[in-house]
């Protein structure tokens, strides 16, 4: 028996015309994740003591920080309460002690805001162009860490002619020494009030890339979320998809400002953190207002630095109760560190700023912990969502929580770029193939299983 309709076709050409249309326009401002890693942590510091080499040096501090402080997995999971029944303590100590000695830093951003401060224009100048020829220094060592960027100072009235001043200098020395950017190179513009500052900066980038021999599009900028103007227009409205759209293309992450946010909240410092109710808020803002359209996530920075109050002298070492009160001053500054960083993962935000070599090892004791806690039940659930697609394919029914079986398969994609896991070991955990991993989609295996 053939099926009847009421209308006919040609009576829905305007409306499948314009649906046609609508679907084009979501599609391009939600285009999805990338599937490209992610760095899960940015280290700031300023500009003027950038060298070629400062991310191998960080990462010796940061070798030097776990083997003082816990040199073994027992010591690393009393100080951050991992638990130890399950050899989980051990794993992450593993991964953790390799990946300081591999890849300690991820993103290094040279601060030209509040890490340098205000200087004399002479001052700034030469610092602009002698970071530049660090930075082309490392392009040609290798040295430099996957990802790069510099962060200017805002473009208020006060401050835009000396940013951009700084950006022209900077880029121009880079340029000028290395023939082109690093990869991953991306500017990161400040205490946003109104879409024309962004809008600003692209205008300026699209001046330079002819002018400095760049391709178009070359340069990419990231927005720190910092300021209440930043989250809502003078009428009311959600600023930050006008702040993206203003972007024209070329952001590629919103990093939140913790302090400065709560300081325009008015919140006292001795409260200013960045699991504050009013963190929460913005960040959830952010989430809602960037999902699906491909721009990374980062929340703030801990500012308890895991340093010890003691020192010792030439010649001279410190004695038994200086050396424990140093391990429990710089075990409680981890503890926070790292409950803060579990914080961030647990509500979505998968990357963070680390401001101090010694927070390296609870960065990526965060981030390990949080995957390979979750990864049997993660597995668990992924595998009963492909085998669920299959079945329905069989009996004819139709499979259509794609998204959640999406959301399991980003899991895996997260933990093997930040090397909580291997391919190797993701794969059969997964019930999933090379090829299919490779896809990133959920909707691409399960068609390429039905064909």
């Amino acid at each position: 028996m053939s099926a009847t309709t009421t209308l006919d076709p040609t009576l829905l050409r305007d409306v499948t015309a314009r649906l046609a249309e609508a679907n084009r326009e979501v599609t391009r401002r939600y285009p999805g994740e990338t599937g490209r890693r992610q760095p899960v942590h940015t280290v700031y510091g300023g500009a003027h003591l950038f060298k070629s080499d400062t991310a191998q040096r960080l990462g010796a501090l940061g070798v030097r920080a776990l083997a003082e402080y816990a040199p073994d997995a027992g010591t690393l999971a009393a100080a951050l309460e991992l638990p130890r029944g399950d050899g989980l303590a051990d794993k992450v100590y593993a991964r953790v002690a390799e990946k300081l000695k591999r890849e300690a830093v991820e993103d290094f951003r040279l601060d030209f805001e509040d890490g340098y401060g205000n200087r004399p224009d002479a001052e700034e100048d030469g610092h602009a162009a002698s970071a530049a020829r660090e930075m082309a220094a490392g392009m040609k060592a290798g040295t430099l860490p996957p990802f790069i960027g510099m962060r200017i100072k805002p473009l208020n009235e006060e401050l835009r002619g000396r940013s951009l001043r700084t950006l022209d200098i900077f880029l121009t020395a880079l340029v000028k020494e290395a023939g082109g950017l690093p990869e991953n190179f991306v500017v990161t513009l400040p205490k946003i009030p109104a879409a024309a500052h962004v809008a600003a900066l692209v205008d300026v980038f699209e001046l330079l890339e002819p002018k400095l021999g760049l391709a178009a599009g070359a340069l990419k900028m990231e927005m720190m979320i910092e300021i209440t103007q930043s989250l809502f227009t003078p009428r009311g409205e959600n600023h930050l998809p006008l702040l993206l759209e203003a972007a024209r293309g070329r952001c590629t992450a919103a990093h939140f400002g913790t302090y400065d946010y709560t300081a325009s909240c008015s919140v006292t410092a001795a409260y200013q953190h960045m699991t504050h109710p009013a963190c929460d808020f913005a960040k959830h803002m952010m989430q809602v207002a960037y999902a699906g359209t491909g721009v990374w996530l980062s929340d703030g920075a801990t500012n308890i630095m895991p340093v010890g109050p003691h020192r010792a002298g030439a010649g001279r070492a410190l004695s038994e109760a200086q050396a424990r009160e140093n391990r429990e001053v710089v075990h409680r500054a981890w503890k926070l560190h790292y409950d803060q960083a579990r914080h961030s993962l647990e509500t979505g935000f998968y990357q963070g700023w680390d401001l101090h070599p010694a927070q390296l090892p609870t960065r990526y004791a965060a981030v390990y912990a949080f995957f390979l806690e979750g990864v049997a039940a993660a597995s668990e659930r992924l595998r009963n969502f492909v085998a669920k697609a299959a079945q329905a394919t069989l009996v004819g029914d139709v499979f259509d929580d794609a998204a959640t079986g999406q959301g399991l398969l980003n899991y895996f994609l997260r933990a093997i770029n930040c090397g909580a896991l291997s391919v190797e070991e993701a794969l059969p955990l997964m019930s999933l193939t090379l090829d299919e991993l490779r896809t990133a989609s959920f909707v691409k295996i399960l068609n390429g299983r039905r064909k």
